[in-house]
């Protein structure tokens, strides 16, 4: 690694009074998100840039960029996320040389958490910054680079495979699980949607953090999504992790929706399939923390389009271990990918026809006290690279032995809603 990949920062956060909306202060351009219910990180600039390949590679890229860091905050008791932060999003399939997994460091952070607002700015001695210096206080949350604007019309194409082509997929997954040792896989699909202009990741941000309020809507390199998945968060000691597996589309009328949540509870096929995903999450942690709890049901997580099943596993971190750590020894979960993982990877790799890229990849943010939260990139798009009127849409659904082809592209299609009406404005 040389001096440009790994630069001696420095870094200075300051206590905001108040700093409003923090999606209104993410810019068009060089621009990075992770909020919840008003709460987050917004980033502006790149002060550094990292493509890893591997975890374990941008764990060496990060610790190495915080040990040779000068950091100063005037913040008391400084929580989580305030300081040199980097966020992140990592490949679904670390054996794809295709797409790479990146960090990012931004030269400003506007970020809000436990009713406490900061500001951190971050620059490289070595060269001038892009953005310029703030006073400490925050400033006016004026709408940079224009007001953002949805798309006039957006266009949609089938992706790797057609809505037909899909089912014959899930029928294949099935009959292999009855036949050998397979006992879930998570089988995606693609949408491609076209804009008749650039697409404003503004736009989208504020869209889904408006709508998907108990979710973590988060953009970092192109990927904007709004995950209701929260794979590992780590903080002053204490770790979580949110399961989800397990999903039926939401019909709008209340008596109906409470049904349908009680069906999703005693619903053997769904319960079969969350308690792989729970137990892939418990082992995955164990050699990392104590005093874990693993609640002894689910509960129904309900969202704007769909009820999840959902267990919140908690326990208590060994010293020495950080967020991305565990982000890597939890990835991939059954949740996105199945199990037994190496048989369900490759019948993923034969199936799916497509490549995922980063969705369904760990994505979020890492401090310097190696805190940090990090989601699964789930209910999102891939902006193109190189043509930004375009947007490649994502949706998976775990499939079990009693899984039937036609109710899993309905839940499919449920699960591109959330990017599909943010497109619509």
């Amino acid at each position: 690694m040389d001096a440009v990949q790994r630069p001696a920062l420095r870094v200075r956060t300051t206590e905001a009074a108040d700093l409003g909306d923090l999606a209104v202060r993410l810019p068009r351009r060089e621009g990075v998100a992770w909020v919840r219910d008003g709460s987050g990180l917004i980033g502006c600039g790149e002060v550094a840039r990292y493509k890893a390949s591997s975890f374990a590679d941008a764990e060496r890229w990060w610790a190495e960029l915080v040990d040779a860091a000068e950091i100063e905050s005037d913040l008391d008791d400084p929580p989580s996320g305030s300081g040199l932060v980097a966020f992140g999003s990592f490949v679904f399939d670390p054996d794809n040389t295709d797409s790479q997994s990146i960090l990012i460091v931004p030269e400003v952070i506007y970020g809000h958490r436990g009713g406490r607002s900061w500001i951190t700015e971050i620059s490289d001695p070595t060269r001038q910054a892009l953005t310029p210096p703030l006073t400490g206080s925050a400033p006016p949350a004026a709408e940079p680079d224009g007001t953002p604007e949805p798309p006039r019309t957006v266009s949609y194409a089938d992706g790797a495979l057609s809505g037909p082509q899909w089912e014959g997929a899930v029928a294949e997954a099935v009959r292999r699980i009855n036949a050998n040792g397979l006992d879930k896989v998570v089988l995606a699909r693609n949408l491609l949607a076209v804009a008749d202009r650039d697409l404003d990741p503004r736009w989208l941000v504020r869209q889904l953090s408006a709508t998907y309020r108990r979710c973590w809507t988060y953009l970092v390199d192109g990927l904007v999504g709004a995950t209701p998945e929260m794979l590992v968060r780590s903080e002053a000691g204490l770790v979580t992790s949110r399961v989800l597996a397990g999903t039926i589309r939401r019909t709008g009328r209340d008596d109906h929706d409470l049904a349908l949540a009680a069906a999703l509870s005693g619903s053997s096929k769904d319960l079969e399939e969350h308690e792989y995903a729970v137990r892939s999450v418990a082992a995955a942690l164990a050699p990392y923390c104590s005093g874990m709890n693993v609640p002894d049901a689910p509960y129904v997580l309900e969202l704007p389009n769909v009820l999840h099943l959902a267990t919140d596993v908690t326990a208590a971190l060994d010293p020495g271990t950080t967020a991305l750590g565990l982000a890597a020894a939890l990835h991939p979960s059954a949740a996105v990918c199945g199990t037994p993982t190496d048989l369900a990877r490759t019948t993923i790799a034969e199936l799916e026809k497509m490549d995922r890229g980063r969705y369904a990849g760990p994505v979020g943010w890492i401090d310097a006290r190696g805190d940090g939260e990090w989601g699964i990139a789930l209910r999102c798009g891939q902006i193109d690279d190189t043509d930004p009127s375009q947007i490649r849409l994502y949706a998976g659904c775990g499939i079990v032995a009693g899984s039937d082809p036609e109710a899993e592209l309905a839940e499919s299609n449920a699960k591109l809603v959330p990017m599909r009406d943010a497109l619509a404005g």
